[in-house]
């Protein structure tokens, strides 16, 4: 099909290189009727929640040992719009191999508006924007969702700049960055 654009980084994969950012950019430049299809060695979950906030839905099959094709369609404009009031209200599951957050309760800040604390620190990439993205679903607007990383999250800020989410970068002594987020 002609809307289809293909990348393979099976290769990458392979060599132990991050195909994060050349799916991005393939991603970046997908014009609204096209279709992107991924070739992978893996079924690229940590991409979903990505991809979804991109406003896009997908399905996977597995073709051969080690080759997996991911079909992206756009079904929507992205990010707040794809959830139900109902969806962000409730609380995502956490799993054993990825909670979703290591707090629960609200933080009132000096203003009185709500803040949330999550720290990555520690978490091999993507999963640090995963985990973000994810509790990025459920703020509502005018809360603060404050981001503990190893480092500053460089692809974090350029979707964050995207979807219009507000933020500021404290870079701190030990080369962590804390992100401080709101939703507008």
């Amino acid at each position: 099909m002609s809307n289809e654009i293909i990348l393979d980084v099976r290769n990458d994969l392979r060599e132990k290189k991050d195909p994060f950012k050349k799916i991005i950019q393939t991603v970046k430049s997908l014009k609204k009727d096209e279709v992107f299809i991924l070739h992978s060695t893996i079924k690229p979950t940590p991409l979903f929640t990505i991809m979804k906030a991109r406003g896009y839905k997908h399905h996977v099959e597995k073709i051969g040992h080690e080759h997996y094709v991911t079909r992206f369609t756009k079904t929507s404009s992205g990010f707040f719009g794809l959830f139900s009031k109902k969806e962000k209200e409730n609380k995502l599951p956490a799993t054993e191999e990825e909670p979703l957050l290591n707090e629960e309760e609200p933080l009132l800040n000096e203003e009185e508006q709500v803040a949330f604390f999550l720290d990555n620190r520690g978490l091999q990439p993507p999963q640090p924007m995963v985990r973000t993205m994810k509790r990025l679903e459920l703020l509502k607007q005018n809360e603060i969702l404050t981001i503990h990383n190893d480092r500053v999250p460089v692809f974090l800020l350029e979707e964050l700049k995207e979807q219009g989410i507000d933020y500021t970068v404290d870079n701190l002594e030990d080369g962590s960055a804390k992100v401080h987020l709101k939703k507008l």
